[in-house]
Protein backbone atom coordinates (compact mmCIF):
# COMPACT_ATOMS: atom_id res chain seq x y z
CA UNK A 1 0.00 0.00 0.00
CA UNK A 2 1.65 2.98 -0.82
CA UNK A 3 1.71 5.91 1.82
CA UNK A 4 1.14 9.41 1.24
CA UNK A 5 4.36 11.60 0.40
CA UNK A 6 4.66 13.17 4.04
CA UNK A 7 3.55 10.60 5.93
CA UNK A 8 6.82 9.21 6.74
CA UNK A 9 8.22 12.15 8.06
CA UNK A 10 4.94 12.39 10.45
CA UNK A 11 5.00 9.29 11.92
CA UNK A 12 8.20 9.28 12.83
CA UNK A 13 8.29 12.47 14.82
CA UNK A 14 4.68 13.33 15.63
CA UNK A 15 2.59 16.64 15.29
CA UNK A 16 4.48 18.03 18.80
CA UNK A 17 8.04 18.18 16.39
CA UNK A 18 5.89 19.31 13.91
CA UNK A 19 4.91 22.17 15.57
CA UNK A 20 8.53 23.00 17.46
CA UNK A 21 10.24 22.32 14.06
CA UNK A 22 7.89 24.89 12.48
CA UNK A 23 9.11 27.51 15.49
CA UNK A 24 12.73 26.69 15.22
CA UNK A 25 15.67 28.58 15.04
CA UNK A 26 16.18 27.39 11.48
CA UNK A 27 13.72 30.18 9.40
CA UNK A 28 14.64 31.83 6.55
CA UNK A 29 14.90 35.11 8.05
CA UNK A 30 17.79 36.72 9.76
CA UNK A 31 16.85 39.56 11.85
CA UNK A 32 13.01 38.48 13.03
CA UNK A 33 12.01 35.08 12.98
CA UNK A 34 8.38 36.41 13.97
CA UNK A 35 8.25 37.95 10.73
CA UNK A 36 7.57 35.75 7.59
CA UNK A 37 9.96 36.15 4.88
CA UNK A 38 7.66 37.23 1.55
CA UNK A 39 7.84 34.87 -1.53
CA UNK A 40 9.10 37.85 -3.36
CA UNK A 41 12.18 37.67 -0.73
CA UNK A 42 12.38 34.07 -1.27
CA UNK A 43 12.85 34.54 -4.75
CA UNK A 44 15.23 37.00 -4.74
CA UNK A 45 17.62 34.62 -2.18
CA UNK A 46 16.88 31.71 -4.59
CA UNK A 47 19.16 30.97 -7.27
CA UNK A 48 22.05 28.48 -7.78
CA UNK A 49 25.52 29.09 -7.02
CA UNK A 50 28.36 29.18 -9.20
CA UNK A 51 30.33 27.44 -6.57
CA UNK A 52 27.87 23.91 -6.93
CA UNK A 53 30.47 22.97 -9.77
CA UNK A 54 33.52 23.51 -7.23
CA UNK A 55 34.77 20.70 -5.87
CA UNK A 56 34.94 20.18 -2.37
CA UNK A 57 36.32 18.06 0.51
CA UNK A 58 33.85 15.44 2.74
CA UNK A 59 35.27 15.97 6.70
CA UNK A 60 34.67 12.88 8.33
CA UNK A 61 32.54 13.84 11.86
CA UNK A 62 31.91 11.18 13.83
CA UNK A 63 28.90 12.60 15.25
CA UNK A 64 26.86 12.94 11.70
CA UNK A 65 24.86 10.57 10.60
CA UNK A 66 26.16 8.25 7.67
CA UNK A 67 26.34 9.27 3.95
CA UNK A 68 28.00 8.10 1.07
CA UNK A 69 30.13 10.00 -1.34
CA UNK A 70 27.64 9.75 -3.49
CA UNK A 71 25.06 11.09 -1.48
CA UNK A 72 27.01 13.69 0.10
CA UNK A 73 28.04 15.21 -3.60
CA UNK A 74 24.38 14.84 -4.35
CA UNK A 75 23.41 16.82 -1.13
CA UNK A 76 26.44 19.29 -1.88
CA UNK A 77 25.27 20.20 -5.48
CA UNK A 78 21.40 20.60 -4.02
CA UNK A 79 22.32 22.76 -1.15
CA UNK A 80 24.31 24.98 -3.94
CA UNK A 81 21.49 24.83 -5.83
CA UNK A 82 18.61 25.99 -3.55
CA UNK A 83 20.04 26.68 0.18
CA UNK A 84 23.65 28.55 -0.03
CA UNK A 85 21.79 32.21 -1.17
CA UNK A 86 20.04 32.58 2.13
CA UNK A 87 21.85 30.06 4.82
CA UNK A 88 25.30 31.15 3.14
CA UNK A 89 28.45 28.86 1.58
CA UNK A 90 29.43 27.97 4.87
CA UNK A 91 25.71 27.53 6.46
CA UNK A 92 26.70 30.18 9.29
CA UNK A 93 23.18 31.92 8.45
CA UNK A 94 22.76 34.86 6.04
CA UNK A 95 19.28 35.85 5.55
CA UNK A 96 18.26 32.46 6.47
CA UNK A 97 19.55 31.08 9.67
CA UNK A 98 22.84 28.79 10.25
CA UNK A 99 22.79 25.41 9.58
CA UNK A 100 26.15 24.31 11.26
CA UNK A 101 26.53 20.73 13.11
CA UNK A 102 26.31 22.29 16.49
CA UNK A 103 22.90 23.09 15.83
CA UNK A 104 21.32 20.07 14.16
CA UNK A 105 23.02 17.50 15.41
CA UNK A 106 21.08 18.09 18.50
CA UNK A 107 17.58 18.02 16.73
CA UNK A 108 18.52 14.97 14.63
CA UNK A 109 17.61 13.27 11.26
CA UNK A 110 13.40 12.90 11.90
CA UNK A 111 13.11 16.69 13.23
CA UNK A 112 15.29 18.39 10.83
CA UNK A 113 13.10 16.41 7.77
CA UNK A 114 9.84 17.97 9.29
CA UNK A 115 11.16 21.21 8.90
CA UNK A 116 12.60 20.58 5.91
CA UNK A 117 9.90 18.93 4.63
CA UNK A 118 7.09 21.51 6.19
CA UNK A 119 9.16 24.67 6.34
CA UNK A 120 8.31 27.40 8.81
CA UNK A 121 6.23 30.69 9.47
CA UNK A 122 10.01 32.33 9.71
CA UNK A 123 9.73 31.77 6.09
CA UNK A 124 11.90 28.32 5.29
CA UNK A 125 9.93 26.95 2.02
CA UNK A 126 7.88 23.45 2.50
CA UNK A 127 10.33 21.55 0.29
CA UNK A 128 8.49 18.54 0.66
CA UNK A 129 5.00 19.33 0.63
CA UNK A 130 5.25 21.70 -2.29
CA UNK A 131 6.48 19.03 -4.52
CA UNK A 132 9.66 20.68 -4.93
CA UNK A 133 11.79 17.41 -2.78
CA UNK A 134 10.38 14.00 -2.70
CA UNK A 135 11.03 11.95 0.97
CA UNK A 136 14.27 10.39 -0.23
CA UNK A 137 15.84 13.98 -0.83
CA UNK A 138 14.70 15.77 2.08
CA UNK A 139 16.14 12.50 3.82
CA UNK A 140 19.16 13.47 2.29
CA UNK A 141 19.40 17.43 2.83
CA UNK A 142 18.69 16.65 6.80
CA UNK A 143 21.38 14.03 6.82
CA UNK A 144 23.64 16.62 4.91
CA UNK A 145 23.33 19.37 7.14
CA UNK A 146 24.73 17.52 9.72
CA UNK A 147 27.72 17.24 8.66
CA UNK A 148 30.53 19.49 8.65
CA UNK A 149 29.65 21.70 5.50
CA UNK A 150 32.59 21.47 2.89
CA UNK A 151 34.59 24.36 2.37
CA UNK A 152 35.18 26.00 -1.28
CA UNK A 153 38.69 26.54 -2.39
CA UNK A 154 40.54 29.42 -1.44
CA UNK A 155 41.28 32.00 -5.06
CA UNK A 156 44.78 33.50 -4.76
CA UNK A 157 46.76 35.66 -6.77
CA UNK A 158 48.34 32.26 -8.75
CA UNK A 159 44.78 30.88 -9.43
CA UNK A 160 43.81 34.71 -10.91
CA UNK A 161 46.75 35.42 -13.10
CA UNK A 162 46.25 31.63 -14.27
CA UNK A 163 42.39 33.11 -15.71
CA UNK A 164 43.72 36.30 -17.08
CA UNK A 165 43.91 37.47 -20.44
CA UNK A 166 44.87 40.77 -22.30
CA UNK A 167 43.05 39.89 -25.59
CA UNK A 168 43.66 43.05 -26.94
CA UNK A 169 47.18 44.67 -25.53
CA UNK A 170 46.47 48.82 -24.91
CA UNK A 171 49.02 50.04 -27.47
CA UNK A 172 47.31 47.89 -29.77
CA UNK A 173 44.04 49.41 -29.33
CA UNK A 174 42.44 52.31 -31.46
CA UNK A 175 44.08 55.69 -30.38
CA UNK A 176 40.70 57.54 -31.43
CA UNK A 177 37.09 55.95 -31.41
CA UNK A 178 36.85 54.36 -34.31
CA UNK A 179 32.88 53.86 -34.76
CA UNK A 180 30.15 55.96 -35.73
CA UNK A 181 28.10 54.85 -32.94
CA UNK A 182 27.08 57.92 -30.25
CA UNK A 183 28.73 55.71 -27.47
CA UNK A 184 27.30 57.82 -24.33
CA UNK A 185 23.71 56.31 -25.45
CA UNK A 186 24.94 52.77 -25.67
CA UNK A 187 22.80 50.61 -23.62
CA UNK A 188 24.51 47.46 -21.93
CA UNK A 189 22.24 44.55 -21.62
CA UNK A 190 22.67 41.59 -19.46
CA UNK A 191 21.47 38.24 -21.29
CA UNK A 192 21.11 36.05 -18.03
CA UNK A 193 21.55 32.68 -19.35
CA UNK A 194 23.72 32.99 -22.40
CA UNK A 195 26.78 34.17 -20.55
CA UNK A 196 26.81 37.56 -22.95
CA UNK A 197 26.21 41.14 -22.73
CA UNK A 198 24.10 43.13 -25.53
CA UNK A 199 25.19 46.29 -26.39
CA UNK A 200 22.24 47.95 -28.20
CA UNK A 201 22.45 51.33 -29.97
CA UNK A 202 20.29 53.55 -28.10
CA UNK A 203 19.45 56.04 -31.15
CA UNK A 204 18.55 52.95 -33.56
CA UNK A 205 17.49 50.24 -31.01
CA UNK A 206 19.40 47.89 -32.95
CA UNK A 207 22.22 45.24 -31.42
CA UNK A 208 25.77 46.50 -31.89
CA UNK A 209 27.04 43.51 -30.71
CA UNK A 210 26.75 40.11 -28.70
CA UNK A 211 29.99 40.21 -25.70
CA UNK A 212 30.96 37.16 -24.15
CA UNK A 213 31.28 37.15 -20.92
CA UNK A 214 30.74 35.70 -17.73
CA UNK A 215 27.86 33.59 -15.87
CA UNK A 216 24.90 35.85 -15.06
CA UNK A 217 26.33 39.45 -15.65
CA UNK A 218 25.66 41.34 -12.83
CA UNK A 219 26.07 44.78 -13.15
CA UNK A 220 27.73 46.94 -16.06
CA UNK A 221 29.66 49.63 -14.94
CA UNK A 222 32.21 52.64 -16.90
CA UNK A 223 35.36 53.99 -16.77
CA UNK A 224 35.58 57.48 -15.71
CA UNK A 225 36.56 58.35 -19.27
CA UNK A 226 33.42 56.56 -20.84
CA UNK A 227 35.39 54.50 -23.21
CA UNK A 228 35.87 51.12 -21.31
CA UNK A 229 32.84 49.29 -20.34
CA UNK A 230 33.61 46.84 -16.87
CA UNK A 231 30.90 43.65 -16.81
CA UNK A 232 31.52 41.09 -13.96
CA UNK A 233 29.42 37.56 -13.79
CA UNK A 234 28.22 36.12 -10.81
CA UNK A 235 30.89 33.56 -11.90
CA UNK A 236 33.37 36.29 -10.87
CA UNK A 237 34.81 36.80 -14.34
CA UNK A 238 35.36 40.50 -15.20
CA UNK A 239 35.13 41.32 -19.05
CA UNK A 240 36.49 44.57 -20.30
CA UNK A 241 35.09 46.25 -23.04
CA UNK A 242 36.48 48.79 -25.51
CA UNK A 243 33.92 51.18 -27.13
CA UNK A 244 36.35 53.01 -29.41
CA UNK A 245 36.75 49.58 -31.19
CA UNK A 246 35.03 49.34 -34.64
CA UNK A 247 32.82 46.70 -33.44
CA UNK A 248 33.15 47.29 -29.29
CA UNK A 249 34.37 44.08 -27.52
CA UNK A 250 36.20 42.47 -25.26
CA UNK A 251 40.12 43.58 -24.74
CA UNK A 252 40.82 41.92 -21.15
CA UNK A 253 39.23 39.27 -18.90
CA UNK A 254 40.07 37.92 -15.64
CA UNK A 255 38.31 35.95 -13.26
CA UNK A 256 39.05 37.41 -9.07
CA UNK A 257 37.50 34.56 -6.86
CA UNK A 258 34.40 31.52 -7.68
CA UNK A 259 31.43 33.67 -6.94
CA UNK A 260 30.96 37.81 -7.21
CA UNK A 261 28.46 40.79 -7.84
CA UNK A 262 30.41 43.69 -7.61
CA UNK A 263 33.05 45.91 -10.14
CA UNK A 264 34.10 49.71 -10.47
CA UNK A 265 36.89 51.51 -11.91
CA UNK A 266 38.77 54.98 -10.25
CA UNK A 267 37.02 57.73 -10.64
CA UNK A 268 39.07 60.64 -8.70
CA UNK A 269 41.22 63.58 -10.21
CA UNK A 270 42.48 66.62 -7.75
CA UNK A 271 45.22 67.49 -5.34
CA UNK A 272 46.79 63.35 -4.60
CA UNK A 273 46.71 63.11 -8.51
CA UNK A 274 44.41 61.88 -11.52
CA UNK A 275 43.59 58.63 -10.98
CA UNK A 276 40.72 58.32 -13.57
CA UNK A 277 40.94 54.64 -15.64
CA UNK A 278 43.88 53.63 -13.52
CA UNK A 279 42.53 51.20 -11.35
CA UNK A 280 39.52 48.51 -10.97
CA UNK A 281 38.07 46.80 -8.27
CA UNK A 282 36.02 43.93 -7.82
CA UNK A 283 34.63 42.07 -4.82
CA UNK A 284 33.99 38.44 -4.20
CA UNK A 285 31.00 36.69 -2.57
CA UNK A 286 33.92 33.45 -2.40
CA UNK A 287 36.46 33.84 -1.67
CA UNK A 288 35.39 36.79 0.53
CA UNK A 289 37.53 39.06 -0.56
CA UNK A 290 38.28 42.49 -3.25
CA UNK A 291 40.52 42.89 -5.83
CA UNK A 292 42.52 45.70 -7.01
CA UNK A 293 43.83 45.69 -10.95
CA UNK A 294 44.96 47.73 -13.32
CA UNK A 295 42.29 49.83 -15.24
CA UNK A 296 44.03 49.13 -18.52
CA UNK A 297 44.77 45.44 -18.82
CA UNK A 298 43.02 44.17 -15.50
CA UNK A 299 46.22 42.51 -14.35
CA UNK A 300 45.91 41.81 -10.64
CA UNK A 301 47.65 43.62 -8.31
CA UNK A 302 46.29 43.53 -4.80
CA UNK A 303 43.58 40.91 -2.58
CA UNK A 304 42.65 41.68 0.68
CA UNK A 305 40.30 39.60 2.83
CA UNK A 306 37.37 41.09 4.46
CA UNK A 307 36.34 37.86 7.04
CA UNK A 308 36.22 39.65 10.34
CA UNK A 309 33.85 40.52 12.98
CA UNK A 310 30.34 41.40 12.83
CA UNK A 311 29.36 44.96 13.80
CA UNK A 312 27.32 44.95 16.74
CA UNK A 313 28.02 41.49 18.10
CA UNK A 314 31.63 41.72 17.41
CA UNK A 315 31.51 37.66 16.66
CA UNK A 316 33.99 36.60 14.00
CA UNK A 317 32.59 35.83 10.51
CA UNK A 318 34.32 33.46 7.74
CA UNK A 319 32.47 34.53 4.66
CA UNK A 320 31.42 38.43 4.66
CA UNK A 321 30.96 38.69 1.14
CA UNK A 322 31.23 42.04 -1.19
CA UNK A 323 28.33 43.28 -2.01
CA UNK A 324 28.50 46.12 -3.56
CA UNK A 325 31.22 48.97 -4.43
CA UNK A 326 31.71 52.67 -5.67
CA UNK A 327 34.14 54.92 -6.62
CA UNK A 328 34.43 58.01 -4.46
CA UNK A 329 34.55 61.46 -6.51
CA UNK A 330 36.12 63.23 -3.08
CA UNK A 331 39.15 60.77 -2.82
CA UNK A 332 40.86 58.46 -4.04
CA UNK A 333 38.71 55.74 -2.61
CA UNK A 334 36.88 52.98 -3.40
CA UNK A 335 33.77 52.30 -1.53
CA UNK A 336 33.33 48.88 -0.57
CA UNK A 337 30.04 47.27 1.29
CA UNK A 338 30.92 43.88 2.90
CA UNK A 339 27.23 41.97 3.67
CA UNK A 340 27.63 40.03 6.30
CA UNK A 341 29.93 42.52 8.48
CA UNK A 342 27.77 45.84 7.66
CA UNK A 343 30.73 47.22 7.21
CA UNK A 344 31.31 49.72 4.69
CA UNK A 345 35.34 50.12 3.61
CA UNK A 346 36.88 53.16 2.74
CA UNK A 347 39.94 51.83 0.56
CA UNK A 348 42.60 54.64 -0.21
CA UNK A 349 43.84 53.70 -3.21
CA UNK A 350 46.94 56.50 -3.61
CA UNK A 351 49.47 53.86 -2.62
CA UNK A 352 48.35 50.14 -3.10
CA UNK A 353 51.42 49.17 -1.32
CA UNK A 354 50.84 51.11 1.26
CA UNK A 355 47.22 50.63 1.54
CA UNK A 356 44.83 52.31 3.97
CA UNK A 357 41.17 51.47 4.76
CA UNK A 358 38.91 53.41 6.59
CA UNK A 359 36.33 51.03 8.44
CA UNK A 360 32.85 52.68 8.84
CA UNK A 361 30.30 50.12 11.12
CA UNK A 362 26.32 50.15 9.89
CA UNK A 363 24.63 47.60 10.39
CA UNK A 364 23.90 43.85 8.61
CA UNK A 365 23.46 42.74 5.59
CA UNK A 366 24.73 45.40 3.51
CA UNK A 367 23.75 45.19 -0.27
CA UNK A 368 23.47 48.17 -2.71
CA UNK A 369 22.69 51.46 -2.76
CA UNK A 370 23.09 55.10 -4.65
CA UNK A 371 24.78 58.59 -4.59
CA UNK A 372 22.81 61.33 -3.84
CA UNK A 373 22.63 64.44 -6.26
CA UNK A 374 26.06 66.17 -5.00
CA UNK A 375 28.17 62.51 -5.23
CA UNK A 376 28.63 63.09 -1.71
CA UNK A 377 26.34 60.79 0.37
CA UNK A 378 26.24 57.26 -0.45
CA UNK A 379 23.04 55.25 0.24
CA UNK A 380 23.41 51.37 0.82
CA UNK A 381 20.67 49.36 1.96
CA UNK A 382 21.15 47.34 4.85
CA UNK A 383 18.82 45.02 3.69
CA UNK A 384 17.65 42.50 7.05
CA UNK A 385 17.81 45.18 9.51
CA UNK A 386 15.78 47.49 7.46
CA UNK A 387 17.63 50.45 7.40
CA UNK A 388 19.93 52.61 4.98
CA UNK A 389 23.40 53.48 5.89
CA UNK A 390 24.26 56.92 4.95
CA UNK A 391 28.35 56.81 4.30
CA UNK A 392 29.52 60.88 4.03
CA UNK A 393 32.12 60.23 1.53
CA UNK A 394 34.07 63.78 1.98
CA UNK A 395 34.11 63.46 5.41
CA UNK A 396 34.73 59.59 5.83
CA UNK A 397 32.16 58.81 8.17
CA UNK A 398 28.82 57.33 8.90
CA UNK A 399 26.44 60.37 8.44
CA UNK A 400 23.07 58.43 9.44
CA UNK A 401 21.42 54.96 10.06
CA UNK A 402 17.68 55.66 9.05
CA UNK A 403 15.04 52.82 9.49
CA UNK A 404 12.88 52.20 6.47
CA UNK A 405 10.58 49.47 5.49
CA UNK A 406 11.04 46.27 4.95
CA UNK A 407 13.46 44.32 3.00
CA UNK A 408 15.03 47.62 1.28
CA UNK A 409 16.23 47.30 -2.37
CA UNK A 410 16.91 50.29 -4.05
CA UNK A 411 19.66 49.19 -7.13
CA UNK A 412 20.82 52.55 -7.30
CA UNK A 413 18.27 54.10 -5.60
CA UNK A 414 16.53 57.30 -7.29
CA UNK A 415 17.06 61.19 -6.80
CA UNK A 416 14.54 63.61 -7.25
CA UNK A 417 13.42 67.62 -5.84
CA UNK A 418 10.20 67.21 -3.75
CA UNK A 419 8.14 69.65 -3.57
CA UNK A 420 8.13 69.80 0.60
CA UNK A 421 11.48 68.05 0.94
CA UNK A 422 13.85 69.42 -1.49
CA UNK A 423 16.34 66.78 -2.89
CA UNK A 424 15.55 62.76 -2.22
CA UNK A 425 17.05 59.47 -2.54
CA UNK A 426 14.05 57.17 -2.80
CA UNK A 427 13.82 53.13 -2.70
CA UNK A 428 11.94 50.36 -3.29
CA UNK A 429 11.64 46.91 -0.85
CA UNK A 430 11.42 43.70 -1.87
CA UNK A 431 8.97 42.97 1.68
CA UNK A 432 6.43 45.24 1.13
CA UNK A 433 4.50 47.60 -1.56
CA UNK A 434 5.88 51.02 0.30
CA UNK A 435 8.81 53.25 -1.40
CA UNK A 436 10.79 55.24 0.98
CA UNK A 437 11.80 58.80 0.45
CA UNK A 438 14.95 59.99 2.62
CA UNK A 439 16.51 63.59 2.56
CA UNK A 440 19.65 63.87 1.08
CA UNK A 441 20.09 68.21 1.23
CA UNK A 442 21.87 68.79 5.25
CA UNK A 443 22.39 72.57 4.32
CA UNK A 444 18.88 73.96 2.72
CA UNK A 445 17.04 71.29 4.12
CA UNK A 446 18.87 70.55 7.13
CA UNK A 447 15.77 69.21 8.86
CA UNK A 448 15.25 66.27 6.78
CA UNK A 449 18.39 65.41 5.71
CA UNK A 450 19.05 61.71 6.15
CA UNK A 451 15.58 61.28 7.42
CA UNK A 452 12.90 59.18 6.19
CA UNK A 453 10.73 62.28 5.25
CA UNK A 454 7.53 60.20 3.73
CA UNK A 455 6.51 56.57 2.12
CA UNK A 456 4.59 56.36 -0.72
CA UNK A 457 2.64 52.86 -1.71
CA UNK A 458 3.78 51.01 -4.82
CA UNK A 459 1.94 47.91 -6.81
CA UNK A 460 3.26 45.92 -4.19
CA UNK A 461 6.64 43.74 -2.61
CA UNK A 462 9.03 42.28 -4.81
CA UNK A 463 10.62 45.63 -6.10
CA UNK A 464 13.92 45.40 -7.40
CA UNK A 465 14.85 48.37 -8.88
CA UNK A 466 13.61 52.37 -8.82
CA UNK A 467 14.70 54.92 -10.92
CA UNK A 468 14.06 58.86 -11.91
CA UNK A 469 16.09 61.25 -13.66
CA UNK A 470 17.23 64.98 -13.70
CA UNK A 471 15.23 66.01 -16.75
CA UNK A 472 12.57 63.62 -15.92
CA UNK A 473 9.48 64.77 -13.73
CA UNK A 474 8.66 60.93 -13.40
CA UNK A 475 9.82 58.02 -10.89
CA UNK A 476 9.27 54.36 -11.58
CA UNK A 477 9.04 51.15 -9.46
CA UNK A 478 9.44 47.86 -10.80
CA UNK A 479 7.87 44.81 -8.77
CA UNK A 480 9.25 41.67 -11.05
CA UNK A 481 9.46 39.50 -7.82
CA UNK A 482 5.93 39.92 -6.90
CA UNK A 483 4.07 36.61 -7.20
CA UNK A 484 0.91 38.35 -8.81
CA UNK A 485 1.58 38.68 -12.58
CA UNK A 486 -0.22 41.53 -13.18
CA UNK A 487 1.70 42.80 -10.72
CA UNK A 488 5.52 41.45 -11.94
CA UNK A 489 4.51 42.24 -15.32
CA UNK A 490 3.85 46.15 -14.83
CA UNK A 491 5.44 48.79 -13.43
CA UNK A 492 4.52 52.01 -11.17
CA UNK A 493 4.87 55.10 -12.52
CA UNK A 494 4.39 58.69 -10.01
CA UNK A 495 4.44 62.58 -11.15
CA UNK A 496 7.31 63.52 -8.45
CA UNK A 497 5.40 66.79 -8.17
CA UNK A 498 2.48 65.27 -7.44
CA UNK A 499 3.16 61.87 -5.52
CA UNK A 500 -0.26 62.12 -2.84
CA UNK A 501 -2.70 61.58 -6.34
CA UNK A 502 -0.63 57.67 -6.37
CA UNK A 503 0.84 55.60 -9.56
CA UNK A 504 0.29 55.41 -13.28
CA UNK A 505 0.34 51.38 -14.02
CA UNK A 506 1.87 50.92 -17.13
CA UNK A 507 1.35 47.12 -18.67
CA UNK A 508 5.03 46.52 -20.09
CA UNK A 509 4.56 43.07 -20.59
CA UNK A 510 1.27 43.71 -22.68
CA UNK A 511 3.20 46.31 -24.55
CA UNK A 512 5.70 43.95 -25.59
CA UNK A 513 3.08 41.54 -27.38
CA UNK A 514 4.80 38.01 -26.95
CA UNK A 515 3.53 35.40 -28.50
CA UNK A 516 4.17 32.36 -25.41
CA UNK A 517 3.65 31.70 -21.86
CA UNK A 518 6.57 33.14 -20.47
CA UNK A 519 6.95 34.52 -17.02
CA UNK A 520 7.58 38.56 -19.15
CA UNK A 521 8.56 39.78 -15.75
CA UNK A 522 9.81 43.26 -16.20
CA UNK A 523 12.82 44.84 -14.64
CA UNK A 524 15.34 47.38 -13.93
CA UNK A 525 13.56 51.04 -15.57
CA UNK A 526 16.66 52.25 -17.29
CA UNK A 527 16.78 56.26 -18.87
CA UNK A 528 18.37 56.79 -22.06
CA UNK A 529 21.30 59.54 -21.87
CA UNK A 530 18.45 62.76 -22.86
CA UNK A 531 16.14 61.46 -20.25
CA UNK A 532 13.16 61.24 -22.30
CA UNK A 533 12.94 57.90 -22.72
CA UNK A 534 12.76 54.60 -20.38
CA UNK A 535 13.46 51.44 -20.93
CA UNK A 536 12.45 48.09 -19.40
CA UNK A 537 13.59 44.36 -20.04
CA UNK A 538 10.83 41.55 -20.30
CA UNK A 539 12.58 38.93 -18.74
CA UNK A 540 11.08 35.03 -19.06
CA UNK A 541 12.90 31.82 -19.12
CA UNK A 542 15.46 30.84 -21.61
CA UNK A 543 13.34 28.75 -23.92
CA UNK A 544 10.86 31.88 -23.97
CA UNK A 545 10.77 34.69 -25.87
CA UNK A 546 12.07 38.01 -24.30
CA UNK A 547 11.84 41.41 -25.05
CA UNK A 548 13.27 45.57 -24.17
CA UNK A 549 10.63 47.61 -24.22
CA UNK A 550 10.82 51.52 -25.02
CA UNK A 551 8.32 54.19 -22.93
CA UNK A 552 8.18 57.85 -24.18
CA UNK A 553 8.52 59.34 -20.63
CA UNK A 554 6.69 62.85 -21.38
CA UNK A 555 3.40 61.02 -22.49
CA UNK A 556 4.01 57.42 -20.95
CA UNK A 557 3.18 55.96 -24.20
CA UNK A 558 4.66 52.95 -25.68
CA UNK A 559 7.46 53.80 -28.08
CA UNK A 560 9.18 51.03 -29.19
CA UNK A 561 9.69 47.37 -28.85
CA UNK A 562 12.73 45.29 -29.23
CA UNK A 563 12.58 41.92 -30.18
CA UNK A 564 15.50 39.81 -31.81
CA UNK A 565 15.60 35.49 -30.55
CA UNK A 566 19.27 36.74 -29.77
CA UNK A 567 17.65 38.43 -26.29
CA UNK A 568 17.46 35.47 -24.24
CA UNK A 569 16.69 36.14 -20.80
CA UNK A 570 17.17 40.27 -20.93
CA UNK A 571 17.65 41.72 -17.08
CA UNK A 572 19.74 44.57 -15.79
CA UNK A 573 20.78 47.38 -18.62
CA UNK A 574 22.79 50.23 -18.08
CA UNK A 575 23.08 53.53 -20.43
CA UNK A 576 26.72 54.24 -20.72
CA UNK A 577 26.53 58.25 -19.78
CA UNK A 578 24.28 57.57 -16.99
CA UNK A 579 26.10 54.86 -15.72
CA UNK A 580 29.47 56.88 -15.64
CA UNK A 581 27.93 60.02 -14.43
CA UNK A 582 25.99 58.02 -12.27
CA UNK A 583 22.64 59.51 -12.67
CA UNK A 584 19.63 58.05 -11.45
Amino acid sequence: MKTRPHSIVLTRVGAAALLLAMASPFGALAQDNKKPVTSAEMNYQAGASPLVAEPMYQSNNPKAPAMSQVEFERARQIYFERCAGCHGVLRKGATGKPLTPDLTQSKGTDYLKVFIGYGSPAGMPNWLTSGEMDEKTVDLMARYIQHDPPVPPEFGMADMKKTWKVIVAPDKRPTKKMNGYNIENIFSTTLRDTGEVALIDGDTKKIINLVKTGYAVHISRMSASGRYLFVIGRDAKINMIDLWMEKPDNVAELRIGLEARSVDTSKYKGKEGDFTDKLAIAGAYWPPQYVIMKGDTLEPLKIVSTRGMVVGTQEYHPEPRVASIVASHFKPEFVVNVKETGKTLMVDYSNIDALKVTEIGSAPFLHDGGWDSTKRYFFVAANNSNKISVIDAKEGKLAALTEVSKIPHPGRGANFVHPKFGPVWATGHLGDENISLLGTDPIKHKQYAFKEVAKIKGQGGGALFIKSHPKSQHLYSDTPLNPDPKISQSVAVYDINNLDKGFTVLPIAEWAGLKDDGAKRVVQPEYNKAGDEVWFAVWSAKNKESALVVVDDKTLKLKAVIKDPRLITPTGHFNVYNTQHDVY
